[in-house]
């Protein structure tokens, strides 16, 4: 990018950085200390506002108790928590590669770096709130681990930022209608608060330099960006919910995975999670043709 994106658009990346770096001085949080890790959990309460969660107006979620209902928003809020974590150590590689090269004098590269350590903090406060459920650690399954493998080592710049912001997007618009739910466990609220909080800048530096690089970077980067892109949208959406979450939960996992992708409210759901998202990638050429199209509403996503 030092070679095609010019004085003004290094100048734009250090302004950029600078504010991001004077926000995160502002407004950074501890999870040890700011939540309350010793309370107890309060019966009764969600772990996912019940529209979020995947059998949600099913033929099966219509036949479960509210107990049942709750136990299962458990299971998938630490599903949830369980991918918060694989995606965040694969971002922080991504991040690690992206400033391998560049000067680490450079306000860019400053905020890479604190970036880093939000999700240093994320990843365990994560892991943290799985332990609290008591539940499984729901870690993907090996076919999905390894395209991670594949995507964290071989993606350009512009396919690295593409696919932070399909993981902090998708999350962000759960966690935002998550933390101001009264009906939802305090502590679940607290760790949201905290992600949405710190994530919005991360998505905004993402945006920021995947405008910048979708715009100076070759075609054949361009192209490789929107086929991996479409691609890496499908494990992200499959990784959300783990199907072992039927299983703790006492429910036929084959008819419970087919109830959930035969649901129309969930199918909105995971579209309106990346509206937001899909809108700005094709506003900047990620998703332009109509097989960039076919790859993405595979997913679900678009």
């Amino acid at each position: 990018m030092e070679r095609t994106g010019g004085a003004a658009l290094l100048k734009d990346r250090e302004q950029v950085a600078d504010r991001l770096l004077e926000a995160s001085a502002k407004h950074s949080h501890d999870p040890d200390t700011e939540l309350d890790w010793d309370a107890p959990l309060e019966p009764g309460k969600w772990f996912l506002p019940e529209r979020l969660v995947s059998l949600y107006g099913t033929p099966i979620w219509n036949r479960m108790s509210e107990e049942r209902r709750i136990e299962l928003s458990r299971h998938e809020s630490a599903s949830l928590a369980s991918a918060g974590v694989w995606f965040e150590v694969i971002l922080m590689q991504l991040l690690t590669r992206h400033i391998y090269d560049l000067d680490p004098r450079s306000s860019h590269v400053t905020y890479a770096l604190t970036e880093m350590a939000d999700e240093c903090r994320h990843s365990r406060m994560f892991a943290r709130l799985v332990t609290k459920l008591e539940t499984p650690y729901y870690r993907p399954g090996g076919t999905t681990r390894f395209l991670g493998r594949v995507l964290k080592t071989t993606a350009t710049t512009p396919g690295a930022f593409t696919a932070t912001l399909l993981v902090e997007e998708i999350l962000d618009r759960f966690q935002r209608i998550t933390f101001p739910d009264e009906s939802v466990q305090p502590l679940v609220q607290g760790v949201t608060r905290i992600h949405v909080v710190e994530e919005a800048r991360h998505v905004r530096y993402a945006r920021e330099e995947l405008r910048r690089q979708m715009a100076t970077c070759p075609a054949w980067e361009r192209q490789l960006t929107r086929t991996i892109s479409g691609e890496a949208s499908v494990v992200v959406a499959r990784a959300l919910v783990n199907p072992r979450v039927y299983a703790s939960v006492g429910l036929d996992v084959d008819e419970a995975r087919r109830q959930a992708a035969a649901s129309e409210h969930r199918r909105e759901t995971m579209r309106w999670s990346a509206e937001k998202l899909t809108a700005f990638l094709q506003e900047i050429g990620v998703i332009r043709s109509t097989l960039d199209r076919a790859a993405w509403r595979r997913s679900g996503l678009l």
